[in-house]
């Protein structure tokens, strides 16, 4: 069964990706957290720098929708695999996949990093399949 944390932040993920309001995940996040992705070369940092990621993340997509389907947890680690369809800004539809991996601290991410497969992101014309 999942922590608390690692339920929190999965219905809320899913939560802002319908309304487009970031606001409660970002209240999941410690004041001094790092948030960050493969495509940065330095974190974003506090609730500030989690919301930019956040805004920043659903910019791309007209809808999104992700489902988690595994969880592993150990000690202060939470890591979430999961795969998120919907369509683009351009109109042209996504499907990826990816894990994000959580640090916690006294029920809050402390660091948030994410790895997923960017190649979903490029104009169909330039994808390998």
């Amino acid at each position: 069964m999942p922590s608390e944390l690692a339920e929190k932040f999965m219905k809320t993920l899913q939560a802002i990706e319908s309304s487009k309001e970031v606001e409660p995940l970002i209240a999941l996040f410690a004041p001094d957290a790092e948030t960050s992705n493969l495509l940065m070369t330095e974190p974003l940092t506090g609730q500030d720098g989690a919301r930019q990621f956040w805004q920043k993340y659903l910019s791309v997509f007209d809808e999104i929708h992700s489902e988690f389907t595994h969880i592993t947890e150990g000690g202060h680690s939470i890591a979430l695999e999961w795969t998120s369809t919907g369509t683009l800004t351009s109109g042209e539809p996504i499907k990826y996949r990816g894990v994000s991996l959580i640090e916690r601290h006294m029920g809050q991410v402390q660091r948030f990093r994410t790895y997923y497969d960017s190649a979903a992101f490029l104009p169909e014309g330039s994808k390998h399949t």
